[in-house]
């Protein structure tokens, strides 16, 4: 039998939509995003750790101003120790300081030396390097002042005489009376040895500097260390003016530091400072002068003195 032809309409969709003729997606926005981030993360941590970018050809005015600083530091040390002038200023330029570059020069130590930067040796040798170079060209600056003290030279030592007596010793008992020799002198004086030596030095004064603060006017700072910078407990101060003195201990502010004492000073006086029998006095007074603190507080100068062995 024949099959009767089915009529189809050509407007219909032959196909019934279902899930597994959808169309595709060719982006999956998750994963993309997913991606990204997995990608930036392991980006920074292998920049970051396993292969870090190393700066070479820096040149020196790029550096940071403390590591231009130092970098100054290094030229000052290098002109000290062979005199070579042209080498230095062509250093210097190169650091491209502003202004004057050797006023600058001259800035940089005075800011150095207002701070704790000179409380070591080599800080001290450091800043009196730049001081050599910015002075011999006709330059001052504040580190002028501040380390005036230690500019000084060392005082000779003084030549003291002491007197003491020489005690005449008890002959020994004995079971016999000793017989009085005849014509016995009757002493009628005391005898003294007067023996001349030289004052021995077992410290020496490091550097004096000065600094003005409303919260510490007025006060002398005094430390005492060892070779090392170490600190030492115990050791007495003295402090003397026109009329009177005083003398104070390291140590008895351990929140200070071992190696710290203090001492507050009367407006308008002077004051020399010393370890007894172990330093000479300070060869200048410390002046107890006004001065402006950085608030614009008038306030009275104070000094930060540092003591260490005898070389």
């Amino acid at each position: 039998m024949s099959k009767t032809p089915q009529y189809i309409n050509p407007n219909s969709n032959p196909e019934t939509p279902s899930k597994y003729n959808r169309p595709r997606r060719y982006v999956m926005w998750w994963a993309l995003l997913f991606g990204l981030i997995v990608g930036t993360v392991g980006g920074i941590f292998f920049a970051w750790n396993i292969s870090p970018v190393e700066e070479f050809d820096t040149e020196p005015w790029q550096l940071r101003e403390d590591d231009r600083a130092q970098y100054l530091v290094a030229i000052m040390i290098d002109y000290a120790y062979n005199g070579n002038l042209s080498r230095t200023v062509d250093r210097l330029i190169t650091l491209r300081l502003p202004g004057d570059q050797i006023q600058e020069v001259a800035n940089i130590a005075c800011r150095l030396a207002s701070g704790g930067y000179v409380d070591s040796q080599s800080g001290l040798y450091a800043v009196r390097s730049m001081m050599q170079f910015y002075q011999l060209q006709g330059r001052s600056g504040c580190a002028d002042t501040l380390l005036v003290a230690d500019a000084a030279a060392p005082a000779t030592p003084t030549v003291i005489r002491v007197a003491t007596s020489t005690p005449t010793l008890v002959p020994p008992a004995t079971k016999t009376d000793t017989p009085e020799p005849p014509n016995r002198p009757t002493p009628t004086s005391v005898t003294f040895v007067v023996p001349t030596s030289v004052a021995q030095e077992e410290f020496t004064l490091a550097n004096v500097s000065t600094f003005c603060d409303v919260n510490l006017s007025g006060i002398i700072e005094v430390r005492v260390q060892d070779f090392n910078g170490e600190g030492i407990p115990g050791i007495e101060v003295r402090a003397r003016w026109d009329d009177g003195s005083d003398t104070f201990f390291t140590g008895l502010k351990p929140e200070r530091g071992p190696d710290y004492a203090d001492f507050q000073m009367t407006p308008g006086e002077g004051y020399t400072i010393e370890l007894p029998g172990r330093s000479d006095p300070s060869s200048r007074p410390l002046a107890a002068a006004p001065c402006v603190a950085a608030g614009g507080d008038e306030a009275i100068t104070s000094y930060r003195v540092v003591y260490r062995p005898a070389e």
